[in-house]
């Protein structure tokens, strides 16, 4: 199987700053998760003995290093979503059951994912993502990859 680097993206999160929008009143920044980030996130808060929010803030690191990939790989391309209707909540930054972090892309990303690159026949695209947070940040770094036989 042939793996060709496509993108890269990369994305900080001040941490205590992303813990006071958590705060705001009404749904605000938890809309743009889906509710297993948020489970995950609580779980792993649990587990860790720390916030949730510090977890969050590295899942949206995560989400916003993929945005960073996709527009990369696009190069002068149009891109299919813009900062405002970005689906955010249907690029999910999970963890396996190893705790390893994955992308999940809801259908309708994987569609307009695959039609914006414009891949030949047979090509499909994966993501390698990793996520850290240490005191006050939290970062994610993402590859997207060409991936076909």
């Amino acid at each position: 199987m042939v793996h060709d680097i496509l993108a890269i993206g990369h994305d900080v999160v001040d941490v205590d700053a992303f813990a006071q929008q958590l705060k705001e009143p009404g749904e605000g920044i938890l809309r743009l998760f889906s509710q297993r980030e948020i489970h995950q996130s609580r779980l792993r808060g649990d587990i860790k003995a720390d916030s949730l929010a510090v977890h969050l803030a590295a899942r949206w690191a995560g989400k916003e290093a993929v945005l960073k990939a996709w527009s990369s790989a696009l190069g002068r391309k149009p891109t299919p979503f813009g900062i405002d209707d970005f689906p955010w909540a249907c690029i999910e930054i999970l963890q396996d059951a190893r705790a390893r972090p994955h992308v999940n892309c809801a259908p309708v990303v994987e569609d307009a994912l695959a039609r914006s690159l414009a891949l030949d026949e047979g090509i499909g695209v994966d993501w390698l993502i990793s996520l850290s947070h240490d005191g006050p940040i939290a970062s994610s770094f993402v590859v997207l990859r060409a991936c076909g036989i």
